[in-house]
């Protein structure tokens, strides 16, 4: 520790008359602060009014007067306070300073990095960290002092919006350090430039210009923005753009970035967007089919706003509309090919040549006239050959035909498929009342549901054959007007109901199964694939009980219609009838031995010319007996024993 006294040993007398020149010979201090109370020291009971010869010589009034001018020959510091320092020595490991303190101070070599060839005599400005420790060191920091002097600056130009140069030294999470003033800053990745970067090590090393956007107070961070200068740039050439624009300007821009709705174009400062439907006169389903990244090509502004700064550019628009320079191969009655490009449930979109298309309707993709899905017969992509039908050039429509390139089939329909003939078909589609048919391209019909069995009632077509399979069939009936046929299934066979109507004669018991049942009544499985139907109440069993679904049990016909096909039926009546048989039964043997008896006796008088007493008391029991079986005869019939 160093003490820096300037002041000489006098006498008495001589201190009195030197006492004003010696305010003089202060050392030089960089600041003057207030005097303090000087700290306890081991000399306080020292009596400083006596001179070396032991004479007193000052007055109380020359001992402040002194001691105003020693205290005022060194400077007064607070702890955190910059100073400036004057480098009085170097070592190999410190430098020490004299900022006219009564002690020097110390401060790292390594605080020095950045000054090359620091030399005893050179001026710093340093950081009081503490102006005297518990050993009673003077600590000093020129760190401490740059990063406080850095970060007023970095607040000023963030007020300012001043641009600032700094080095980035690192790579960080999700940025770059960048040294401003000699302070920390954080560059955020996504601060760098406009476009996204992933490779940060290419910015390492570098010094580039940046803009303080953010500053934290409380922990001294402050965020710093290069992209922020580029839109600036951008937004001032913007402007300059957006003040010369006009409609049906051409431009030239670059592919900056491409999406499913269209491209967005760089047009030198300034972004457009180039709408897909704009791209091509031809139907395109991605904009990457016409464009590439990075690709510099000549488009048209269609519209601006100026206010939301959104321009609309084209590209088609800068060769003619396909409509205006059809070639004259192009006309009505000619064959052009063309691919799908749109299907819609009424037909399909051929483009015949990019930005030209007509349309094939349902009604002329086939001759028949039984219904066609037109998602089902087009794929997108595939290529067609059509007749151009109709062509209005000044609508730009066009109407073709599919069907229209093979003759007619329905021309000469009675000669290839006369009515009764017989035919196999392909099952093309069923619906709840029938089942369609074609028989060639463009002929088929329809086999209502009614015409597929004469046994089976079916409640939906595809019960008894599916689409895809094949089938035989009848030609019933032709409508060439309507382009419809009638055909049949069931009628490729004779109507077994006339056969059959003494088989199942009312009255006649069969064996049947009852295969569903619901409160109406159930259906029943009959012999020879016979349907009958039996009605809730005819279902009672002699138990009690009723006939239930998937049961065998004897059925009685009570009603045949051969011209409905119905078959009524009836289990209750199987048991009513047998106990109606029994007592018929019983009452005709009753009968019979009734006559047995009465001829008995009759023979029995013949012979008895005159009757005893015991005679005449046989023959009134046998009477009595006669009479009592009548009676009981006519009432119910007695069992038989």
């Amino acid at each position: 520790m160093f003490f820096k006294l300037n002041f000489k040993q006098l006498n008495a007398d001589a201190q009195e008359s030197a006492g004003p020149d010696l305010s003089g010979e202060a050392t030089t201090a960089t600041t003057t602060a207030p005097v303090e109370a000087a700290p306890p020291s081991a000399h306080d009971d020292f009596d400083w009014s006596v001179d070396k010869r032991n004479v007193t010589s000052y007055t109380k009034e020359e001992k402040e007067k002194y001691e105003k001018v020693y205290d005022d020959t060194f400077i007064q510091i607070t702890d955190g306070e910059m100073i400036k320092g004057l480098v009085v020595g170097v070592t190999n490991t410190d430098v020490v300073l004299n900022i006219g303190f009564k002690s020097d101070g110390l401060v790292s070599l390594n605080e020095f990095r950045d000054l090359q060839g620091l030399k005893v005599g050179d001026e710093v400005e340093v950081m009081v960290i503490e102006k005297e420790d518990r050993e009673g060191h003077l600590n000093l920091s020129r760190r401490q002092a740059r990063i406080t002097r850095a970060w007023e600056r970095i607040v000023e130009v963030h007020k300012t919006g001043e641009v600032i140069t700094g080095l980035v030294t690192n790579k960080t999470k999700g940025g770059l350090i960048v040294d401003v003033f000699g302070m920390e800053t954080f560059l955020p990745g996504s601060q760098i430039d406009v476009k996204p970067v992933t490779d940060y090590d290419q910015f390492v090393g570098k010094t580039m210009e940046f803009k303080v956007v953010k500053i934290n107070e409380a922990i001294k961070n402050a965020v710093v923005s290069h992209k922020a200068l580029i839109e600036s740039d951008i937004e001032a050439q913007r402007a300059e753009i957006m003040s010369k624009l006009e409609k049906g300007q051409v431009l030239e821009g670059t592919v900056k970035n491409i999406t499913d709705f269209g491209a967005f174009m760089d047009l030198g400062g300034l972004d457009g967007l180039l709408y897909i439907t704009d791209i091509s006169w031809g139907r395109i389903s991605h904009p990457s089919e016409v464009l590439k990244l990075d690709q510099k090509i000549n488009v048209v502004v269609l519209d601006f706003d100026d206010e939301k700064k959104r321009i609309s550019l084209g590209l088609k628009q800068l060769t003619p509309h396909p409509w205006d320079v059809l070639p004259e191969s192009i006309t009505e009655g000619n064959i052009v090919k063309g691919r799908v490009v749109n299907i819609e449930d009424y037909g399909a979109f051929l483009e015949i040549q990019p930005g030209v298309e007509g349309l094939v309707h349902v009604s002329e993709i086939t001759w028949a006239n039984t219904p066609i899905n037109a998602k089902e017969f087009f794929k997108l992509g595939d290529e067609h050959e059509a007749k151009i039908v109709t062509l209005d050039k000044g609508n730009r429509k066009m109407s073709l035909s599919i069907k229209q390139l093979s003759p007619d089939p329905w021309n000469d329909i009675e000669t290839k498929f006369p009515v009764e003939s017989r035919h196999k078909g392909l099952v093309k589609n069923i619906t709840p009342y029938g089942v369609f048919v074609e028989l060639a391209p463009g002929i088929g019909g329809m086999i209502h549901i009614s015409d597929l069995s004469w046994l089976k009632r079916f409640n939906h077509p595809s019960e008894y054959t599916k689409v895809g399979e094949h089938i035989d069939i009848v030609i019933l009936s032709i409508d060439k007007d309507n382009r419809k046929l009638q055909l049949g299934h069931k009628q490729l066979e004779e109507d077994p109901w006339n056969s059959l109507q003494e088989t199942f004669a009312i009255g006649s018991v069969h064996e049947g199964t009852v295969i569903r049942r619901d409160d109406k009544g159930a259906i029943v499985q009959l012999p020879y694939g016979l349907e009958g139907f039996a009605p809730s109440r005819h279902l009672a069993k002699e138990d009690g009980k009723s006939v239930a679904a998937d049961e065998t049990i004897q059925f009685m016909v009570i009603e045949f219609d051969r011209n409905e096909k119905r078959i009524v039926l009836s289990h209750t009546r199987t048991w009513e009838q047998a106990k109606v048989e029994e007592k018929e039964a019983a009452r005709k043997e009753a009968k019979v031995e009734a006559d047995k008896t009465r001829k008995a006796v009759k023979n029995v008088q013949a012979k008895v010319e005159k009757a005893t007493l015991g005679d005449l008391g046989a023959l009134a029991e046998i009477k009595a007996k006669l009479k009592e079986e009548e009676k009981s005869g006519g009432e119910e019939a007695p069992k038989s024993e």
